[in-house]
């Protein structure tokens, strides 16, 4: 596989294989950003779930840092 030829269609072959894998790559975010968008839409025109009040964010992070703290004693492990 020495022949100058053969070198060059493989070198082709990988870039344009990177090249379809990066467009199918690129179309799949766009639609995923597309898809938050409408997302956010939903939420803002109140068709989807309200989204939590910050105070109640901070409640439950609080709640599970309490919950990781109450596993780790009960596993034996000092935080």
């Amino acid at each position: 596989m020495t022949d100058p030829i053969s070198i060059a269609l493989v070198g082709t072959s990988v870039i344009a294989a990177i090249g379809a894998a990066s467009l199918a790559s690129l179309k799949a975010w766009a639609q995923w950003l597309d898809f938050k968008r409408l997302e956010l839409a939903a939420y803002s025109h109140g068709d989807g779930p309200p989204l939590p009040e910050t105070a109640g964010r901070i409640e439950l992070a609080d709640l599970k840092e309490r919950v990781r703290k109450l596993e780790a004693i009960a596993s034996g492990i000092d935080i």
